[in-house]
């Protein structure tokens, strides 16, 4: 029902994911991010615990690979890891993922030196490594449309078996919250291609209101009166 990317920008250390899903709201269920801590998903059948318990992991110095390994074995608190979907990626190092044995259809993982895709309920499995391959191919460009540039070449190797209905997208940069958080919980057209129409509006409005926050008699206006 997904295919997500979840990536480190090497040259700002910029953490993102971008995800799609025939579920509604998949990004409110499945994306986290953590500035200078890394970026995570949590699909298939998703547990929301999941994606903190990684970022958790990873913040306290673990891998990747270790924050994946050790949520995938922590039955005992985090019970039915075998129908989870997870990937992680951090400070330093690649990219990991994890399928358990009840990943729902056709799934797969690719894993990159700076980010990890994954999906499930899939057209084709090839599906996440062009995902890596788009996110690799303009590393000078910013971090989220590098994100939606993979996410609309995973939807052009087949994306999901049927439609999707959603998507959103997440980027942590230099304060405590996501300077980035579009979504589009549901739409009857390409959830993809209205998330890049956001982003394209959201873009030069991005570090004005972080500027706005952390210094707003220095920050500028939009020109609306009261406006957030």
């Amino acid at each position: 029902m997904t295919f997500s990317i979840a990536a480190r920008c090497a040259r700002t250390g910029q953490f993102g994911v971008a995800v799609t899903s025939s579920s509604p709201a998949v990004a409110a269920r499945c994306a986290y991010v953590r500035a200078g801590v890394g970026a995570a998903c949590s699909q298939n059948i998703t547990d929301p615990r999941l994606g903190a318990h990684l970022l958790d992991q990873l913040a306290g110095g673990a891998s990747a690979a270790s924050a994946i390994h050790g949520t995938a074995h922590a039955e005992a608190h985090l019970p039915h890891i075998p129908y989870r979907q997870l990937t992680a990626v951090g400070v330093v190092g690649p990219g990991a993922a994890y399928s358990g044995a009840h990943t729902l259809g056709k799934h797969a993982e690719a894993v990159g030196p700076d980010a990890v895709a994954a999906g499930n309920l899939l057209a084709d499995p090839g599906v996440p490594r062009a995902i890596l391959d788009a996110f690799a191919a303009d590393p000078a460009a910013p971090l989220a449309r590098r994100l939606l540039d993979a996410l609309g070449a995973g939807a052009a190797a087949g994306g999901e078996e049927g439609p999707v209905r959603s998507a959103g997208l997440l980027v942590a940069a230099e304060v405590p919250w996501p300077v980035t958080d579009l979504r589009v919980d549901w739409t009857d057209g390409d959830p993809i291609a209205e998330l890049a129409a956001l982003w394209k509006l959201w873009e030069p409005q991005e570090q004005p209101y972080v500027q706005r926050a952390l210094a707003p008699g220095e920050a500028p206006s939009f020109g609306v009166p009261g406006d957030a």
